[in-house]
């Protein structure tokens, strides 16, 4: 993967890492709209793959009594930058969370890279080496360096070198643009440079797939655009890419299909430019004038 490159696309301290992206984070939504047709048009008309590397067919989950995933029909290819949103609650957290078994799901099939998801820990472990997670909390290790929490996984599950470990992590600490954190605990960081190290640290595994859980929301408003802009990084190299987020400037801009959950059900998805300017459902109408203003 090339190396992030930081262009000075806005001005102040914080600049994006993607050529192609202006700060669209910080203008208005008719702005962001107004740009998304030439800002994106080399990464999303980008050939997609063929083959299909996620899977869900007529998946279910219950929390108990409480059916959190009816009927989950999904299929992402390869390449494909699929955002997930809805109100609070309506399971898009669970539906990637089951993804790499971190959640169960009870009914249904779940096929990852080609491989199903099932209880037998082989196959987990399997996945899990080919899907990278980043969370809303970062869930760093507070007690290693930012280095030895980019290097812990690699050593421990792809076996590999120490030295060799810590290449590729400066590699990746270099692209999210904190190499020089490297030796520094979690807690010296700023949130917005803690989520770029958990970025950073799922990349170290070399995975596939990316899934991000409201990777923003624990944020302040100041950090979230050079989360936003590592992850249009990301999206500009091919990643495929599976994120739960209430940022809809990002959605409308990087996605190639939006997907809206509702009470655990898929109610509706389509292309950005569909999704957003002529929603189908009653519900997702309501719920973009909630959020879009």
């Amino acid at each position: 993967m090339k190396a992030m490159s930081s262009r000075p696309w806005c001005s102040g301290s914080s600049v994006s890492v993607c050529p192609a992206i202006p700060c669209i984070w910080n203008v208005s939504w008719t702005q962001a709209t107004s740009v998304r047709s030439f800002v994106m048009s080399e990464v999303i008309n980008k050939p997609l793959g063929a083959e299909g590397m996620i899977r869900m067919e007529g998946v279910h989950k219950w929390y108990g009594q409480f059916h959190v995933l009816k009927d989950i029909n999904l299929n992402v290819r390869q390449g494909e930058r699929i955002v997930l949103c809805g109100p609070s609650g309506s399971g898009k957290s669970t539906t990637i969370r089951c993804l790499n078994r971190l959640e169960e799901h009870q009914q249904g099939r779940i096929i990852v890279d080609g491989t199903e998801l099932t209880s037998d820990l082989k196959q987990i472990e399997t996945i899990r080496r080919e899907v990278g997670m980043v969370f809303q909390h970062f869930n760093l290790f507070p007690h290693l360096t930012i280095l030895q929490n980019c290097t812990l996984a690699p050593m421990w599950v792809r076996n590999m070198p120490k030295k060799k470990a810590e290449e590729i992590a400066m590699h990746y600490l270099e692209r999210v643009r904190i190499p020089e954190q490297a030796h520094k605990f979690p807690g010296q960081l700023s949130g917005g440079q803690q989520q770029r190290v958990a970025i950073a640290r799922a990349l170290c595994m070399k995975p596939k797939i990316m899934l991000f859980d409201e990777p923003t929301s624990a944020l302040d408003p100041e950090m979230v655009k050079e989360v936003l802009d590592t992850m249009v990084g990301l999206a500009e190299e091919g990643m495929t890419m599976l994120c739960v987020t209430h940022e809809m400037g990002f959605a409308r801009t990087v996605a190639n299909r939006v997907i809206f959950m509702d009470k655990g059900e898929i109610v509706e998805q389509a292309a950005p430019n569909d999704f957003f300017d002529n929603p189908q459902s009653d519900r997702t109408k309501l719920f973009l004038s909630q959020i879009i203003h």
